[in-house]
């Protein structure tokens, strides 16, 4: 089997730029050069395992439930062995780490409950599901074919695998907050058990229920809603217990709603596009660490949001109406 490239390359690129350019949280920040030219280190740490998700579950026939975990598993090993971020209280020295990790955090555990929630959760739908849902839909027709050849999913490996070790290796001699070796075993283990649940996946036809699906344009605004009321929600105990409810409600009203005849991957580039487009609206809000000139956060913030709104209306319309139930 031949790659095939266009979409490879689109992933490759979008997934990256949902990751962290989208949030516009960093220095590099409004400046195009810079962003650009960190697409060598964010590609492979992004792409790559965007494009092995998607790969694995649909060679699998894993569905988008194995999707999911699978994204789960991936922000699980991100956050919590390569960056170990989810385990710390001050992290790159970003001002306001302590107002986001201290109200949850478990001492006996090391852990911040609110960060390991937002965390592993943006992972899935901004670095992970979330290009990987708008670059299907782009694709058409071949939106759910595999696109990698063998000899590209063994480079794509390597290359994530490469890259992530570069990261830890940074971390251990920058920074002076490590996990610890219990920390490092339970993130292992929770990886491990995603992955485990993503590969049952796909082996139950999901039962039909009662009703059409309703329009992707209506379906769109929907998830750009509850995105952005998400994230207006506090790092406090109260809030986080608000967040996993509104993350465990979303995901069954949408497993109930793709049960029902009609729901396609336009549907599900629908979904994409709204959190995707919601995420790059409240990045206005958000302060960029180091030092970013307002008016080129405003450009930042400005070209973001068109592309999310663009790229996911895009998809919408090229997606193919193929009915993908549950």
């Amino acid at each position: 089997m031949r790659t095939r490239w266009l979409p490879v390359v689109a992933l490759a690129v979008l997934a990256p730029v949902c990751a962290e350019y989208v949030w516009g949280y960093d220095d590099s920040t409004g400046h195009p050069c810079e962003l650009v030219g960190n697409l060598v280190v964010f590609t492979p740490l992004y792409g790559c395992p965007a494009l092995l998700i998607r790969e694995l579950a649909r060679r699998r026939g894993l569905g988008w439930p194995g999707i999911v975990l699978l994204a789960a598993a991936f922000g699980v090993v991100e956050a919590g062995l390569v960056d170990q971020s989810m385990f710390s209280r001050d992290y790159r020295d970003i001002p306001y780490w302590h107002q986001m990790a201290d109200p949850t955090y478990v001492a006996p555990i090391g852990l911040s409950i609110f960060l390991a929630v937002s965390f592993v959760a943006n992972h899935v739908l901004a670095s992970m599901v979330g290009p990987i849902a708008v670059v299907e839909g782009l694709a058409g027709r071949r939106g759910q074919d595999p696109w990698l050849g063998r000899a590209m999913v063994v480079a794509v490996t390597l290359i994530y695998a490469g890259a992530s070790a570069l990261v830890l290796r940074d971390l251990l001699t920058t920074e002076d907050d490590h996990a610890s070796a219990g920390q490092l075993v339970g993130a292992g283990v929770a990886a491990v058990l995603l992955v485990a649940g993503a590969l049952r996946c796909g082996r139950r036809v999901p039962t039909r229920v009662v009703g059409r699906a309703p329009s992707p344009w209506l379906v769109a605004p929907a998830a750009y809603a509850v995105a952005t009321g998400s994230q207006l929600l506090p790092p406090s105990p109260l809030g986080t217990d608000v967040l996993i409810a509104v993350y465990a409600g979303s995901a069954a009203l949408v497993w109930w709603v793709s049960r029902r005849p009609g729901w396609s991957s336009r549907h599900v580039a629908a979904l994409a596009a709204g959190w995707l487009t919601s995420f790059a609206a409240f990045a206005f809000g958000t302060e960029p660490i180091g030092h970013v000139t307002h008016a080129d956060k405003l450009g930042h913030n400005v070209a973001l949001l068109l592309l999310m709104a663009a790229v996911g209306s895009l998809a919408v319309v090229r997606a193919r109406g193929r009915s993908v139930a549950g």
